[in-house]
């Protein structure tokens, strides 16, 4: 049963992929980008907001770090992928994204000053073999004379955004709650994404766009990473990250069903090589903590 809350993340985190597809013909992308935070933020507030205030003397000296990393984090890499949404499939989505931790590994050098083991750069090396072949739709020749569409390459950005995200919190290391550094990160992305809703045209919640952004406020931002750090408790974080080389797939079942995206050979064997590139630089990752347990 332990295994059903990672299970249930990546599950909700490839409904959402589903959902961003299928916001931009009904919503403007700042507006949902705004309506999602607002809306988790709203729903946290009665379980969040006292223990915040309690413990503000605490938080206080992280605002300028907090609102660094909801810019990252719940803005940028959000807002890309509902910009992105137009001119990329569902599909792209969750792979590329799946590329994050690969970036983060990578960022973690100048960083966090970590070494990468050669299966890392195995991993990588194979891992943009697969992102180049999918893109190009197998002829890479066709990327590079006309480059990669305006969707999929907005999608990389926000995969290095995120990644860049993960490693500063890493970094930074600040003791805080998970809920209280999710709340505060939440709260200034609501104030950042304000000038987007003013900025955009379709911002009116209808019976069409309503659903879409109550899926994406509470299930993919309050309900997923609660399962999500419940599960890197109860697991750990090397078996909890097993499972999200599963989001690709079930993204790509959802997308078949709902959207109607045709898989060809050429996807399946891209996908394949980006998720086993990521795989291996993962495992090694886990193989080295190991050692360093046991030493």
């Amino acid at each position: 049963m332990i295994y059903l809350l990672p299970l249930l993340t990546v599950s909700i985190w490839a409904g959402n992929a589903i959902v961003n597809k299928l916001s931009f013909s009904v919503i403007d992308p700042g507006a949902i980008a705004f309506y999602r935070w607002f809306f988790a933020m709203l729903a946290l507030t009665p379980f969040v907001l006292k223990s915040v205030i309690q413990n503000w003397a605490s938080i206080k000296p992280y605002l300028s770090k907090l609102a660094f990393l909801a810019l990252l984090g719940m803005v940028l890499n959000q807002s890309l992928g509902y910009f992105a949404a137009p001119t990329t499939t569902a599909t792209n989505m969750a792979l590329i994204m799946s590329l994050v931790p690969l970036m983060s590994m990578f960022l973690s050098v100048p960083i966090l000053k970590q070494r990468l083991s050669p299966l890392a750069f195995i991993g990588a090396v194979l891992s943009l073999g697969g992102l180049v072949l999918m893109l190009s739709h197998g002829d890479p020749s066709q990327l590079l004379s006309q480059g990669m569409n305006q969707g999929d390459a907005l999608l990389l950005l926000a995969a290095f955004v995120y990644a860049l995200y993960c490693v500063l919190i890493k970094r930074w290391d600040m003791p805080l709650s998970n809920w209280h550094s999710v709340y505060v990160q939440g709260v200034f992305a609501v104030l950042f994404l304000l000038p987007m809703v003013f900025t955009s045209q379709r911002v009116g919640i209808t019976g069409e766009s309503l659903p879409l952004i109550l899926f994406a406020a509470i299930p993919a931002s309050v309900i997923a990473p609660w399962c999500w750090l419940k599960a890197i408790k109860m697991l750990g974080a090397d078996k909890t990250a097993m499972f999200m080389n599963l989001m690709p797939v079930i993204t790509a079942i959802i997308a078949s069903v709902l959207l109607n995206e045709q898989l060809e050979p050429v996807h399946l064997i891209g996908g394949g090589m980006v998720l086993c590139g990521v795989a291996i630089a993962q495992l090694k990752l886990r193989a080295r903590r190991r050692k360093l347990v046991a030493a």
